[in-house]
């Protein structure tokens, strides 16, 4: 990795964070030593980027800073491409609308030799999804996450017994495709169990989103189900 390069990644890497960041978890995330990034740090506050804080404490771009745009490698590029034509694939019609008109301006911006790379894509990502009524509840679980905002589903469990249940809804997770069908489950802190639950989003035949909202804990939040899950493996 030339200077350049390491400039790029370090600034890239400071752009991540909300919080200061230790020279030593710099060194750590670039391979580098600690001594290397505090030269690395001067350099790029010398050619004006509004890095905050000092060796030992740790570092943070300027609330106030204004940067160039990002700069993306080729495979880079690439991987934005494939990853837009997977939420066009498998997502609700707004994000996959969304994912288009991204597509399309970064594609407007590549080079010849890229946008034929583009072009003759090989990997395929086949959109057999129809619009449904699971797609529908996506996009609604959707906004009520974002919102912290609980909703009501009318739910048709495996043996096909329907229960009405409060839920705060905390993620989505795609498993697989079925029948031309995305297959996602809904990660949700149940009202009636008192405890995580996930349901088939295919499976909730009625939902309505409450004017109630709710708040995230460390104890009730879709890092904290994933970490749970990750201990029993």
């Amino acid at each position: 990795m030339t200077k350049s390069e390491r400039l790029l990644a370090l600034l890239t890497l400071l752009r991540t964070k909300r919080y200061a960041v230790t020279a030593v978890q710099l060194a750590e995330a670039l391979e580098v030593s600690e001594r290397t990034i505090y030269r690395d740090i001067q350099a790029l506050m010398h050619i004006g980027v509004p890095i905050e804080g000092e060796a030992g404490v740790g570092y943070l771009l300027g609330t106030a800073s204004h940067l160039p745009p990002l700069m993306f490698t080729d495979q880079e590029l690439v991987a934005l491409e494939l990853g837009m034509r997977m939420v066009r694939a498998w997502s609700d019609d707004e994000l996959a609308i969304a994912a288009q008109s991204a597509s399309n301006k970064l594609v407007s911006v590549l080079p010849d030799k890229l946008k034929q790379q583009v072009e003759r894509f090989s990997y395929l990502v086949p959109n057999t999804s129809k619009p449904s009524p699971a797609a529908n509840t996506r996009k609604i679980l959707r906004h009520a996450i974002d919102r912290c905002l609980k909703v009501e589903v009318g739910y048709c469990d495996v043996n096909k017994q329907l229960t009405l249940r409060c839920l705060q809804p905390l993620g989505q997770i795609l498993w697989g495709h079925m029948s031309g069908e995305s297959i996602w489950t809904l990660v949700a802190w149940c009202e009636l169990r008192e405890a995580y639950r996930h349901f088939r989003i295919d499976r909730i035949l009625q939902i309505t989103v409450l004017d109630e909202t709710f708040e995230l804990t460390d104890n009730k939040s879709l890092e904290d189900y994933i970490h749970q899950q990750k201990s029993h493996i």
